[in-house]
């Protein structure tokens, strides 16, 4: 497969600084809200992250959305997590979502069923996110199943990783990015990044590795629309750094001008990590905020985005 594998692919491959937005499927069936979220990332990102039962909880499927996606004119990437399925749905879902034309697919753990909606649900985990990698990576490249037996046509993905610079131990984060890249993954969107400090102590480590030189990196990056936002991800969500400077802001900026100061924050994280080497694009993650998006991008330079090979 010479030719990139799918537009996202086509701008990293490019040099270009890409950007990635993400949608949340919707708790119930009405698709409107999808199509409205459509509209307004299109013109903006060059992919569109559709999440998996994102923190457990139970959502419209994320490759029937990224259909959806498609056919609204914007390039999904189809997450899929290790917690809900065993290798045989998750092979099963793969080569559906490539009959689909979805070409791009983040491979995660997924969060534990006890902090969802439904924490009496049996997790399945039964592969790890490394070896679903490395099964993406061999269906993809060697078209064989997880059982090493041959698949009658391969699927074209192109596979992305997570990557969390903030999580203990920190200094093994490097580390295990390696391990993914080695197992197949040829992009990374990492945590969501307020402590730029650290991320760049972390960036230095995955360019001690040449890490950079084999994957793309798109960096985390997200608005708060408020100061209660800023202390509960502070405080409550593990994995996370969110300086005491950057809560305090927010708590001294009016409330009506807080989800405002947000982007700002957002555009100023923005333009910091992209000056720092091994970044290849952002990945914006503006959690029920889609019209969020548009305004970072433009206000940082990044509109307009490249054309799709498809128009």
């Amino acid at each position: 497969m010479s030719a990139p594998i799918s537009h996202l692919a086509a701008v990293l491959e490019s040099g270009q600084f890409a950007v990635a937005a993400e949608l949340s499927p919707p708790k119930g069936v009405d698709v409107t809200g999808i199509a409205r979220d459509a509209r307004t990332l299109k013109d903006y990102a060059d992919a569109v992250n559709v999440t998996d039962n994102q923190a457990a909880s139970v959502r419209m499927a994320s490759i029937p959305v990224a259909a959806l996606l498609l056919r609204h004119g914007v390039e999904p990437v189809a997450q899929m997590t290790c917690r809900d399925r065993n290798r045989l749905a998750m092979q099963a879902d793969l080569l559906g979502a490539a009959a689909l034309g979805i070409r791009n697919i983040l491979l995660l753990s997924g969060d534990h069923v006890v902090w969802g909606d439904h924490p009496e649900a049996k997790s399945v985990y039964d592969l790890d996110s490394m070896h679903l990698l490395r099964m993406a990576h061999n269906m993809t490249w060697h078209g064989i199943m997880d059982n090493g037996r041959p698949l009658s046509s391969a699927p074209q993905f192109f596979i992305g990783a997570a990557a969390n610079p903030f999580a203990p131990p920190q200094d093994f984060r490097p580390q295990r990015l390696a391990k993914k890249v080695a197992a197949g993954a040829r992009f990374v969107q990492t945590q969501l990044i307020y402590n730029v400090e650290r991320f760049r102590t972390f960036m230095a480590a995955v360019r001690d590795l040449g890490l950079h030189e084999q994957v793309y990196i798109l960096a985390g990056v997200g608005p708060v629309k408020s100061a209660g936002q800023a202390n509960f991800m502070a405080t409550k969500v593990a994995g996370m750094e969110v300086p005491d400077a950057l809560v305090q802001r927010m708590s001294k900026t009016p409330k009506a001008a807080q989800p405002e100061e947000g982007i700002r924050i957002c555009t100023e994280i923005i333009k910091q990590v992209r000056e720092i080497p091994g970044v290849a694009g952002v990945h914006i993650m503006a959690v029920h905020w889609a019209e969020a998006v548009p305004e970072i991008v433009t206000r940082v330079g990044l509109y307009p985005r490249p054309p799709r090979r498809d128009g």
